[in-house]
């Protein structure tokens, strides 16, 4: 019996979790912390298969937890379980030690599969995550342009490769157009181009979008 200790501020989320697993015969949840400080804690004076950690903690970031966990237990399996895109987390993560990183939206099949393939000692990527690495792979020692990009200015610039105007992408994002429109000046720079429909080849050839 493998077992699990969650990390999570919701208590609901918790409890969803405990009876999700406690339906298997190989998995079961017994720890619980509502904070970072409470997940390091128990991991100084405990012993689990498999931590499940929020990226979203009331006290400490999750990959701050992270990083603390695993100058602890380095052996110790971490799966990041968030809310948050994989876009904006989901590498930092796995630079930062994680195991793998699960959205909460995913189906069950989808999170129990995860669970079981880190606590089994492989590293969990989803099918979106590894389709986009693989979309970013370059030759050896060439960093691509939109790896410069923040993960706001990515959101902009594939909504720009879109022909979605500056307004409506303005009222998307609860920005004003003129913090738009820096963006959009920020992007052409960092990329190398001067138009929005060269923005948009980027955006093909490195399908991006």
């Amino acid at each position: 019996m493998a077992t699990v200790l969650i990390v999570d501020d919701h208590a609901v989320v918790r409890g969803g979790l405990r009876q999700f697993l406690a339906g298997t015969d190989d998995l079961k949840i017994t720890a619980e912390a509502a904070t970072g400080a409470e997940a390091v804690d128990l991991v100084k004076s405990g012993e689990w298969s498999l931590v499940l950690l929020d990226i979203a903690l009331p006290d400490l970031s999750g990959l701050e937890v992270l990083k603390r966990i695993k100058r602890l237990r380095p052996d110790l399996p971490v799966l990041i379980f968030s809310m948050f895109s994989e876009d904006e987390f989901a590498i930092p993560s796995l630079e930062a030690g994680a195991s793998g990183y699960l959205n909460k939206d995913s189906p069950p099949s989808q999170i129990l599969g995860a669970i079981r393939t880190v606590v089994d000692g492989a590293r969990y990527i989803s099918p979106t995550l590894a389709e986009k690495l693989l979309a970013g792979v370059a030759p050896a020692g060439r960093k691509l342009a939109h790896e410069a990009l923040s993960p706001r200015e990515t959101e902009v610039l594939l909504m720009l490769s879109k022909g979605t105007t500056l307004t409506r992408i303005g009222d998307s994002l609860h920005l004003s157009v003129k913090t738009v429109s820096t963006y959009r000046s920020r992007i052409l720079e960092k990329l190398g181009v001067q138009s929005n429909a060269e923005l948009t080849r980027y955006v093909i050839e490195n399908r991006l979008g």
